[in-house]
């Protein structure tokens, strides 16, 4: 019984919505079957409960199709123990293989950033406990001490910027939020290589903003960006998709009236 349990376990899908938010969890039997890589050639993607399995780049005929298991923005080690204790393999990846990134998650002055880190299980219970007003102050805080000894590529920095952006879209503190979402844009082309879902969703939020504070060329430029990447990964026809035409329709509507 136990075994099956797990069986089960391994082979569940988190199922997400369109802007990749964790909604509950689902079976997929024909979709387990695929391998898992750390720079997969193939994205999943949820339309409601229908499952979709996209290709992000060319795939010569027999190469195998491959997806990624779990969130891939992490140093080799984090993802190989979290490989090991979830799915019961060790991944042996071109990526794994190389460290390639590792070195530049760790940029920067080593205890500076190392404050970061150490305070990254304290942040995550406010933000477990939906408390923003003490995560965005102590994010500002921290931020704002380890300044530029810490590059805004460092893993724990970004992981910070982006707990900072969540807490400021959830207490309204709009302009606040553009300012730590167009800081973490350029660091998402660099560790989500296009086309990539999570990217184009982080320009899409960006793009949002910058649209209700009314910055309409810069929203119209980051939404132009995203949909170049959804429509790859989600497909022209998926909602979100769809959402961006609009909202560029919008933007250049009010361009027109200026």
């Amino acid at each position: 019984m136990c075994e099956n349990v797990q069986k089960v376990t391994c082979n569940c899908f988190a199922l997400s919505d369109g802007e990749l938010q964790e909604i509950g969890v689902g079976l997929y039997p024909s979709l387990s079957l695929l391998n898992h890589d750390c720079r997969p050639n193939c994205v999943m993607v949820f339309e409601g409960t229908k499952l979709q399995l996209r290709a992000v780049r060319d795939i010569k005929p027999e190469e195998e199709l491959t997806i990624s298991y779990m969130e891939t923005l992490s140093l080799t080690e984090e993802r190989q123990r979290q490989l090991e204790d979830q799915y019961h393999f060790t991944c042996h990846c071109q990526r794994c293989h190389s460290h390639d990134k590792d070195g530049l998650m760790l940029s920067g002055d080593e205890a500076t950033w190392r404050l970061l880190k150490e305070a990254l299980p304290r942040l995550e219970e406010h933000q477990a406990k939906s408390d923003w007003e003490a995560l965005l102050q102590s994010c500002s805080d921290l931020l704002s001490t380890v300044g530029g000894a810490v590059p805004d590529e460092n893993l724990y920095k970004l992981r910070m910027t982006d707990m900072a952006l969540d807490a400021s879209i959830h207490l309204g503190r709009w302009k606040e939020a553009v300012i730590y979402g167009e800081k973490t844009i350029p660091v998402y082309r660099q560790y989500y290589p296009d086309p990539h879902p999570v990217h184009g969703v982080q320009l899409m939020r960006v793009g949002k903003l910058q649209h209700y504070l009314g910055h309409i060329e810069e929203a119209l430029n980051t939404f132009k960006q995203a949909y170049q990447i959804l429509k790859v990964t989600h497909s022209d026809d998926h909602p979100l998709s769809k959402d961006l035409l609009m909202k560029m329709e919008e933007c250049r509507c009010e361009m027109d009236q200026q």
